[in-house]
C-alpha cells in the first residue's frame, strides 16, 4: 500500500493519522478546534512530536471542549507547563485558552467554526496534484489571507505555514500524493 512520503511507516500513530484522518473533510467544530491548536503547538516542532503528545494534549484540555478550554484559568494553564506529557510552551499552552475564546466568538457570528472556515473555499475542498509532497509550498495566498483574518479575529499561533497545514488536515486542501491509496479517497 503507498502513502505520501513524508509518512514515517515506523510509527504507528503516523501510519495510522495519514490513513485515516489527514486530508479527510472535517467539519465537526471539537475536531477542527483540537486540530487547530495541535498545528499551532507544531510551531518550530516536528508534527511527529506533537502526534505522540496528542493523547496527552486531549486529557490536559478536556478533550478540547472548546468551552471549557475558554474559561480556564490562569493556573490551570500554568500547571500544565509541569506535565512533561504534553510540549511546554507557555506561550502555546495560554494561546490554545486565547484560540477557544476567538472561536467561540467566530461561533456566535457564523453558527459553526466549520460554516466560517469552509467559506474560504466555498465548502468544496480544493484538490491539488502533488506528485512528490517536497513540492507542497509551506504557504499559499488563501493561507496568508485567512491567518490575517484570524489574528485580526484575535487568534494567535495561526501564521500562514501554520494555516496551510491545518487546511491540509482539516481536509480544506488535499495535499495526498497522486499515488497515495488516500488520493482518491480524501473527499466526503
Amino acid at each position: 500500500m503507498k502513502r505520501c512520503g513524508w509518512v514515517n511507516e515506523h510509527n504507528p500513530l503516523y501510519v495510522a493519522y495519514h490513513d485515516e484522518e489527514w486530508g479527510r473533510p472535517v467539519k465537526e467544530d471539537q475536531r477542527l478546534f483540537e486540530l487547530l491548536c495541535l498545528e499551532s503547538y507544531q510551531a518550530g516542532l516536528s508534527w511527529e512530536t506533537v502526534l505522540n503528545k496528542r493523547s496527552a494534549f486531549r486529557q490536559a484540555f478536556d478533550d478540547y471542549d472548546v468551552s471549557k478550554v475558554a474559561q480556564m484559568a490562569d493556573s490551570e494553564l500554568e500547571n500544565l507547563l509541569a506535565n512533561p506529557a504534553i510540549i511546554r510552551h507557555r506561550a502555546k499552552i495560554f494561546a490554545t485558552r486565547q484560540n477557544a475564546q476567538a472561536f467561540l466568538k467566530v461561533q456566535q457570528e457564523y453558527g459553526t467554526f466549520a460554516s466560517y472556515l469552509w467559506s474560504w473555499v466555498n465548502f468544496t475542498p480544493i484538490d491539488n496534484l502533488v506528485k512528490n509532497y517536497r513540492e507542497v509550498p509551506s504557504k499559499t495566498p488563501l493561507s496568508v489571507q485567512l491567518s490575517k483574518d484570524l489574528k485580526k479575529r484575535g487568534f494567535t499561533f495561526v501564521g500562514p505555514v501554520c494555516v496551510y497545514s491545518y487546511l491540509q488536515a482539516a481536509g480544506l486542501v488535499n495535499d495526498h500524493e497522486v499515488g497515495c491509496f488516500c488520493k482518491g479517497d480524501s473527499h466526503e
